[in-house]
């Protein structure tokens, strides 16, 4: 099945019910993002312990009696297949898979998108739509308002990489109401934003 990253980084409702993530694109930063909040989230729910594996053929099962819940955090999907994937669904651990788009991804991304106990999650550069949720969120998370030539003015120049998008709106919410200006917008933008 497929998950949209911005939902899940944004939607505390987003109950995570399966055990098996693979978190693919080309946009490193949101990668990583998303890997955290799903990590994030179950720590909250569940005493989990996190144990990075390079790839599924680096797994074993063997866990004590009273042992923990797992989190895997796998670097890439090198010896990936339908046997392993069964595996790895009965161990009932958390298995979240992060790489880059490349050729070995085509053939694990179609098997997570047709199983229904497993979430695909592509993240790629922020498109306006993408930036409009977020803008959005985070503007009622912080109980910011801001008149609509802002608004517009942020769309257009925010980054398209998560983490500089991130690191811009955390540096507009250090401003006062009072100081939501474009000019001030301006000194805070990058010099390849502005």
């Amino acid at each position: 099945m497929r998950l949209d990253p911005i939902n899940l980084l944004f939607n505390n409702e987003l109950e995570l019910d399966k055990n098996l993530y693979f978190i693919g694109g080309n946009e490193i930063t949101l990668m990583e993002k998303v890997s955290s909040r799903i990590v994030e989230k179950y720590k909250t729910n569940d005493d989990i312990s996190l144990t990075r594996i390079d790839s599924i053929d680096n797994f074993n099962n063997d866990k004590g009696l009273f042992e923990n819940k797992r989190v895997y955090l796998g670097k890439n999907c090198k010896g990936f297949n339908e046997a392993n994937l069964n595996k790895i669904k009965e161990s009932g651990d958390i298995f979240i898979f992060i790489q880059e788009n490349s050729s070995k991804t085509k053939r694990v991304k179609n098997i997570f998108s047709k199983d229904k106990n497993c979430y695909l999650i592509d993240c790629y550069e922020l498109d306006n739509s993408s930036k409009i949720k977020i803008l959005n969120e985070f503007l009622k998370l912080c109980k910011i308002k801001i008149d609509k030539k802002i608004y517009w003015f942020l769309i257009e120049k925010l980054e398209n990489k998560y983490i500089f998008l991130e690191n811009t709106l955390n540096k507009i919410l250090e401003l006062e109401q009072k100081d939501l200006k474009i000019n001030n917008l301006k000194q805070i933008l990058t010099a390849e934003d502005a």
